[in-house]
Order: structure tokens, then sequence, then C-alpha cells
């Protein structure tokens, strides 16, 4: 706490008297109980709608407020490995809750936890001091039990149908760095659902690919197209890497940065200036973008360095093409859903691409053991070079292809040694030569753009990738089914590894077509739901033919589908996903 500065709870306290007699005496039993009172007057949060609107739109009516509103998202700041406490309280037991944290720029560490409150908090004491005493040592003496707890930079939930009432405290902290982060809480879920919903495939498709432009295809919200809810779809283009989350973009950005407004009819692939993306900016085009401006206080800001990358709403609309993009160059894009109404958004699932060579072919040199992430257009084609800077014996070329399967050649020294197509991982192992330099032509798909991921070493007991089985299926045992599990086995290898599973339900129509539209075998556990990992396990065996582990998923609703993934993660950090398998347990038992 800054000097001079008085804490949230000292703050609000003395104005919330009477409403809080009157309507919640829970929490007022909670905020007296927690500092002494202050002269200063702040109106507590309401679910009257139409002054509750009216509040959240004021921006500095829950700042430095220990009290979490209920159904508005609120924003705040951390400073490292200083912790924050929120409360609510819940009055009535079996009520729904949904409590929703947002790390923006760092990975938090949050626990929520619940505290029953003593009988008399319920206003129905006598009101002498005693037994107000004997109160505050009751709530202040107990820890409370703790309900949740998570630490990393995902948008993480908890969800209960039916929870206790009590006093909640939600605990925060980075111990990165100071960051902002978002909370919203709410005890009407199924009214509230203040965040877009994703389609069944969240991903961003890359439909078209130029040399300086990309043009990007996905699904609608459901929000929108079921629920009628308007819903604006925002673009942001980059070239370090993906964000989880429109908190995150924002604090890359300067927080003085605008959304840039929407394109104008007739200009729909060519919405905004791009002619400085990833070039020197010229003497003018501060000035003219408008990145030195006034801060909020009137005080001048000094010219802050450009960050390439970019971000632009696009309304409703379904398809973009970004231009003027620098040729040869990867670009990651993300898509966020913003409902207009709560300016609340929800993460697409991400993609890159690289953009088209120029007219003159380059060539793509690889480092001995080092993963490299190549694009190609369709029936596009790319070149690698690969020159060992010692003899040796032997080299592995590791090549996993995330989408369609790609064409792979690879020369030594002019003589061709491998001619294959390559579809999901598969590693070749050459003889060495001496001094020897190989070339790797890698054609795309006809059926569109191709990732893939290779390596080249010559160093063979040191793998990023991890060691693969021949049979990378999941088999699922009829017999073993039930209404609320299935049981599942699949092939290790005689080098020990780390296999995560994952579960999630689908559609009964989910069929084996839409499991192949399954695209990206590239992306990991980490673009996964926290709520949808079963567990995780190593596992091996010297004995090759007793490599195999089988696993029984439980807590699962009679008659539904599930769509289950394996991911083997090898010691580099680098993940590989088995073909996933599409489960249904009985219907009657």
């Amino acid at each position: 706490m800054l000097p001079g500065e008085t804490s949230a709870p000292s703050r609000i306290i003395p104005s919330l008297s009477r409403m809080l007699l009157l309507h919640c005496p829970l929490l007022l039993l909670l905020l007296l109980l927690l500092l002494p009172l202050d002269s200063r007057p702040q109106k507590l949060p309401t679910r009257d709608e139409e002054l509750f609107q009216m509040q959240i739109r004021d921006k500095a009516f829950f700042h430095d407020s220990s009290v979490i509103p209920d159904g508005a998202e609120i924003s705040s700041y951390l400073f490292r490995d200083t912790p924050k406490r929120y409360f609510f309280v819940v009055e009535e037991d079996n009520t729904p809750l949904a409590v929703t944290v947002t790390p923006c720029d760092a990975p938090l560490e949050w626990k929520l936890s619940v505290q029953e409150l003593p009988e008399e908090a319920s206003g129905e004491g006598s009101g002498d001091p005693e037994p107000l005493e004997q109160q505050k040592q009751q709530i202040t003496s107990e820890e409370g039990t703790e309900l949740f707890s998570y630490k990393g930079n995902d948008v993480e939930y908890f969800v209960s149908s039916s929870s206790p009432s009590g006093l909640y405290q939600l605990d925060l902290l980075s111990t990165e760095k100071d960051t902002h982060f978002k909370v919203y809480a709410t005890t009407t879920p199924e009214s509230d659902q203040p965040y877009p919903e994703l389609p069944y495939d969240p991903r961003i498709d890359v439909t078209s690919l130029g040399r300086t432009t990309v043009t990007l295809a996905w699904k609608p919200s459901p929000t929108a197209s079921l629920l009628r809810q308007p819903i604006q779809y925002c673009i942001v283009i980059n070239k370090e890497h993906n964000f989880k989350s429109l908190c995150a973009v924002e604090a890359k950005l300067s927080s003085d940065d605008a959304f840039m407004m929407a394109p104008k009819p007739g200009l729909d692939f060519s919405p905004f200036d791009f002619a400085h993306f990833g070039f020197p900016a010229d003497n003018n085009s501060g000035k003219e973008r408008g990145f030195l401006k006034s801060s909020k206080f009137g005080r001048q800001t000094s010219p802050k360095p450009r960050v390439d990358l970019h971000r632009v709403c696009i309304g409703n609309k379904n398809i973009f093409t970004v231009s003027d993009l620098k040729p040869d160059t990867q670009y990651y894009f993300d898509m966020f859903a913003v409902n207009t109404n709560t300016n609340m958004s929800t993460a697409y699932v991400g993609t890159f691409a690289r953009t088209k060579e120029e007219a003159k072919q380059k060539t793509v040199d690889l480092k001995d053991g080092k993963v490299t992430d190549v694009f190609i257009k369709r029936k596009g084609v790319k070149f690698l070079r690969f020159a060992p800077v010692s003899s040796h014996q032997k080299v592995t070329f590791s090549i996993h292809s995330c989408l369609d399967a790609v064409q792979v050649q690879v020369r030594r020294d002019g003589k061709l040694l491998l001619s294959q197509s390559v579809e999901g991982v598969r590693q070749f192992q050459l003889r060495g030569k001496a001094k020897a330099k190989y070339l790797v032509r890698l054609k795309g798909s006809k059926k569109g753009a191709s990732m893939l991921k290779i390596l080249a070493t010559t160093r063979p007991n040191k793998q990023s990738f991890p060691s693969l089985p021949e049979d990378m299926r999941i088999k699922a045992f009829d017999k073993l089914r039930t209404c609320s599990s299935v049981t599942v086995a699949w092939l290790g290898t005689q080098e020990r590894n780390k296999f995560c599973i994952y579960k999630r339900e689908v559609d009964d129509n989910y069929n084996e077509e839409q499991k192949k539209r399954e695209q990206n075998q590239c992306l990991g556990p980490d673009t996964r739901k926290k709520s949808e990992k079963v567990l995780c396990k190593y596992f091996h065996s010297q004995n090759i033919q007793k490599a195999v582990t089988t696993e029984t998923i439980r807590g699962l609703q009679p008659g539904k589908s599930y769509l289950l993934d394996v991911y083997v993660i090898g010691h580099g950090g680098h993940s590989v996903k088995y073909q996933s398998k599409l489960v249904k347990t009985r219907k009657f038992c």
C-alpha cells in the first residue's frame, strides 16, 4: 500500500451501513470486522439492473474495492509478491456460483475458499458488544475450506451448481512481475452468460496465403448465431506468439491505444494501413497514427517504441484478409469474440502462418538439434538445408506434419536418399558422410496449406521429439464400457515419456469425418481447458511387447459421446497427439 493510501474495505464501510442493514446483514458483519471505519462514502454494487448498469460504466467505481460485485467483470492490478484478497458473501445454501479469473501479462496463483459465518451474523442477534467480539474472534481465527486453486496464465473457471452459504474469499498472487488481471463472479451463471460461446471447432483457418496477405476464416460463435446476442470479432496479429486472452493483448499494447475502427464499406480487405508493419516508421508516422498522446492525467508522454502487434475489430464477418505484411515472415493470428453488451471476450484457438517468399526461392538453414516450424501454402514447395559442423556417422530427421500429408525428399550432396509422403510423425535415420550437406524438399498438400515441425540432428540420443510407437491409435474396450466410464489403452515405447489424456464431450452426431477436421496435431495440451484433463502419468517398458498401458476414465454421463486425446510429451517439451478416439457410454446399465 502506498503512503497515505487507505485500503479499499475501510473506504467503503461507512457508506454501506444503512444499505447493508436492510439488504445484506452478512456482508455488513464481514466488512465491520475487517477494518476500522472511515468517513469517505462509496456505494455497494447492487443487482438492481438499471442502477447496476450505471455503476459498472463508471470504471472508478470498483477501483481497489475488496468486494466482488455480482455479475460484473472487474479489472485490477497486482504488485509482484504482494497478495491481494477479495470477498463476497453467499447468503443462501444451494446457490449456483461461477468465478472466472483472467491473467493478463503474467501467470497468477489464485485460490477460492469459503468460511461458514456464525449464526449471529444473520442479523437476528441482540446486538450486544460481547457476542460481536466473540464472532470477530471466530471469523478471524478460522482459515476456511479451500474450494479451488490454480497456477498459470490460462483463463480458468470455478463453477458450482450448488454452493453453500458463507463468506467466500479469493486470494491472488503474482510471483513473476507486476501484472493486471480480471475477475468475474456471478450467482446467476445460467442467465448471465456474459462470455461468448465458442463453436465446436474453435480454430482459425488460413484459407489463402500470399507474399503480403493472409486470409483467415472461422466459424461463428453460437452466442451470435443461436442466442442472437451482438457479437463482434477482433483479430490480433503479431510476430512473437499467440495470446490466450484479449486482456493479455491489452497489457502488451499501450493503455492509451484504442481498438481500430471497423473497415468502411468497400474496403473490407484493406481496413487499415499496414505499410510500416515490420518496417521502421518514418518521422511523421507517430503523429499520423496518434502514438504521441496526452495521458489521462494531462501529462505529455514521450513516443513509445512501436511493437509489431496490431488488433482490429471487423464486426460480425467470418472472413478477413490481412494486408501489407512482410514477405517470408511468420505471423501469429488470434481471434476474439467480443460480446458488445458486456464487452467481455472469449479467445478462439490461435494459429500461425508464414507469408509467401519473394519470387526468388530461399533455403532455410536447419540447426542441429533445434526444432523448426515450417508453413507451406497449398501445393507450395519449401527447401531446407542441413550442413553438420562436424563429422557424423548418422543423421536423423524427425518430421511432424500438423495438418495434411506432405511430400518429403532428402538429398545428400545431390544424391536422392529419401522420398516419402509423411502424415503425422515420422523419423528417418540416414547414413552420414564427412562434410556432407543435406537438402530437404517439402511439397504441400493439394487440399490446403500445411504446417509442420522438423528436426535434424547428428546426435540421435538427444531428441527433442518424444519417441513414438509404430501404432498411435487409442483402443477402446467395448465390453468394459459402463454408463459412467470407458476403458482405453495405447502403446508406449522403451523410453520413459509423460502421457496426458484429455476428454471432451461432443454431440451425438459427431462422426469420424468431423474428427478428421481436428487438424492441427501440433497444438499441445496447453491449448486444452483444464476441466478436460483426466490425468498425466509416466510410462515405459524395456520389453516392447509389453509397452502398453490402460486407463479407465470415470465420471462420465450415460449415453454421451466423448472425444479422447492422448498426448506424449518429450524431454524437450514438444508434444505429439495420438489419433483422437470417439467413445460413447452405455445408455442403460
